[in-house]
């Protein structure tokens, strides 16, 4: 017995049996106890010869041949358009068993479609919808062609299944366009469309090539949890709103873009399983938890980018692209949705829980990316010129006048100096996501970018990490206070060892106070002389000298004489060089000269090693 149950309006029933109670669920034609189907020649002929141009027409459940269909659509055709033009028209799980031939149809009110099956080719060619358009859960067993079709109202085609190809290029979806759980088996054509309001594509699947190039979305794209099994044409696509692929997977796409999106182009959670170039002109790409399976290429215009914990095994590249894209035709891709915004620099506003050990990075502006977090973060590629954010400029305003040195540092960095209490102007607190990031985080991120550079033979940039790493440990709370006490006075005399004005700064004025305290203390009064006493023995023996010399005497008088610095810089600058003058010396002057040939020889060191880190490559 057949389980089909009987549809909510009255139905024809013919060919009911014991198999099948219900029958024919074709609608009574008006008038009559059947359907338009199954209605004898005569009182068809009669019916389809009352109808009118733009009549409101109710076939659901009937089955059309071609011929009846052509004769339904012969009936109803302009004379001044020669196209068909209906009113309400209802062919909700109607069956077209030939081709249905739509071609600049009109529908003037409602067009329900609602479970019909086209068994043969489905031409809506240059149709138009005047209203609602609906095909939820149609079937389309052959070709659908809706080529240049107008859809004025909302089209829904929510759970519709093309079994072959399907095409809408160059159709304009005026209001809401839903594909929502749409399945196209065959390839799915939307080149050129235009789609004025939202177009939902959630959790379609496209099992064929699938081509939106040069299509216009005029506002918001959502094609979340989407599948593209095939290839995923965007190429020229324009997206003036936001461009939705959350959790969508691309199975065997080479290619996505160029396209440009004047919102948000949002692939968190996405898959890719295939190797993938994305070349995209947005304002911001989120990459939240994105998957990729194999090799892949990111080229950026404008974009900011999320990419916080994304996940990939092979080398991924994200690059940005001075250049206007090309077209494969060569011809370029204008930045419309960006007038007035010459700078196409690409920024990174996340690389949190990434794996970095196959990533590379290249022409990136990071002076606001969140770094805590990233793994394997030594590993990290920088190619070309990737920026990052500079400590402020001196405060002259306050006093004592405040001044930073000058280097590469990191936004979090940034976060946490403004944050402080007593924080100088400059400090950037403005920093989206960074939390409570502290020294005792920065200062392995620090160290692992400084191994980056290093292993990129970049040494001025690895010396500006190491830096910011020997900073991050100095205000850090795990160390001691004696450690810290070391580092304070190592950044205090040459800046770790990368700062060579201020060791020599340090040197000169220890060249100074030692010159001041020689003259004050350090030099003899007069230069001792040497005395000659003996004595003779009569008969002319042997005579025997001893050869003595005065101790040095503490100065007096005037100390601060042209003479006596003369004789105080000879004694300092060869204490620099770590040599003895053999000026006679007051007993204050040799400890004085002992302790200027310890310590300026390690402060001419520091600003010798300083200059090597920043000149070295």
């Amino acid at each position: 017995m057949s389980t089909s149950a009987p549809p909510s309006w009255p139905h024809c029933a013919h060919g009911a049996d014991s198999a099948d109670p219900v029958g024919c669920h074709g609608i009574h034609v008006p008038g009559h106890t059947a359907c338009l189907a199954h209605l004898v020649d005569a009182d068809r002929d009669a019916y389809l010869a009352g109808l009118t141009p733009g009549v409101n027409v109710d076939h659901r459940g009937t089955a059309f041949t071609e011929s009846l269909l052509d004769a339904l659509l012969n009936a109803l055709s302009d004379p001044a358009t020669g196209h068909p033009r209906l009113g309400n028209a209802w062919f909700e799980s109607a069956t077209f068993k030939g081709n249905a031939v739509f071609q600049s149809t009109t529908f003037e009110s409602d067009a329900r479609f609602q479970s019909a099956t086209f068994k043969g080719n489905a031409v809506f060619e240059s149709a138009t919808f005047e209203r609602y358009a609906r095909f939820e859960s149609a079937t389309f067993e052959r070709y659908a062609r809706f080529e240049s079709a107008t859809f004025k109202g909302n089209a829904v085609f929510q759970s519709a299944t093309f079994e072959s190809d399907a095409g809408f290029q160059s159709a304009t979806f005026e209001r809401y366009a839903g594909f929502q759980s749409a399945t196209f088996k065959g390839n799915a054509g939307f080149a050129s469309a235009t789609f004025e309001s939202d177009a939902v594509f959630r959790w379609a699947t496209f099992g064929g090539d699938t081509g939106f190039d040069s299509a216009t979305f005029k506002s918001d794209a959502g094609f979340q949890s989407a599948t593209f099994e095939s290839d995923a044409g965007f190429e020229s696509a324009t997206f003036k709103g936001n461009a939705w692929f959350r959790s969508a997977t691309f199975v065997e796409a080479d290619s996505v873009g160029p396209l440009v999106c004047a919102g948000r182009v949002v692939l968190s959670g996405a898959k890719f399983d295939s190797p993938v170039t994305l070349t995209l002109a947005t304002r911001r790409l989120e990459c939240r938890r994105t998957r990729w399976s194999s090799t892949a290429e990111i080229r950026l215009r404008y974009a900011t980018v999320d990419f916080a914990h994304a996940v990939f095994e092979y080398p991924l590249t994200i690059a940005a692209e001075p250049d206007p894209f090309l077209r494969a035709d060569g011809q370029q891709l204008v930045d419309d949705p960006f007038p007035g915004e010459p700078d196409p620099r690409v920024r990174v506003a996340s690389l949190r829980g990434v794996d970095a050990a196959h990533l590379v990075l290249a022409d990136l502006d990071l002076s606001g990316c969140l770094f805590a977090g990233t793994v394997h973060l030594d590993q990290l590629r920088l190619e070309g010129a990737c920026t990052f954010d500079t400590a402020p400029p001196a405060v002259w305003r306050r006093w004592p006048p405040v001044r930073f040195t000058e280097r590469r540092v990191l936004a979090e960095e940034h976060h946490w100096r403004a944050s402080r209490p007593g924080a100088v102007r400059g400090w950037n607190v403005a920093v989206l996501g960074a939390g409570r990031t502290g020294p005792l985080q920065l200062a392995p991120v620090y160290r692992a970018l400084r191994k980056a550079f290093e292993d990129g033979k970049h040494e001025p940039g690895a010396a500006d990490f190491y830096y910011g790493e020997m900073e991050m440990r100095r205000h850090a709370d795990d160390i001691p206070r004696s450690e810290r006490g070391l580092l304070s006075a190592y950044w205090a005399l040459s800046g770790y060892g990368l700062r060579a004005s201020r060791a020599l700064a340090w040197l000169g004025f220890a060249m100074l106070l030692t010159i001041t305290l020689l003259m004050a203390f350090g030099l003899a009064q007069d230069t001792p002389k040497q005395t000659a006493t003996g004595t003779v023995p009569a008969g002319g023996g042997k005579a025997t000298f001893q050869i003595d010399k005065d101790d040095p005497q503490n100065p007096t008088g005037n100390r601060l004489t042209g003479e006596r610095f003369e004789k105080s810089l000879n004694v300092t600058l060869n204490s620099v060089v770590f040599r003895s003058s053999g000026q006679d010396l007051t007993t204050a002057g040799t400890y004085i000269e002992m302790t200027s040939r310890l310590t300026e020889p390690i402060l001419l060191g520091l600003a010798v090693l300083a200059v090597r880190n920043r000149v070295k490559r």
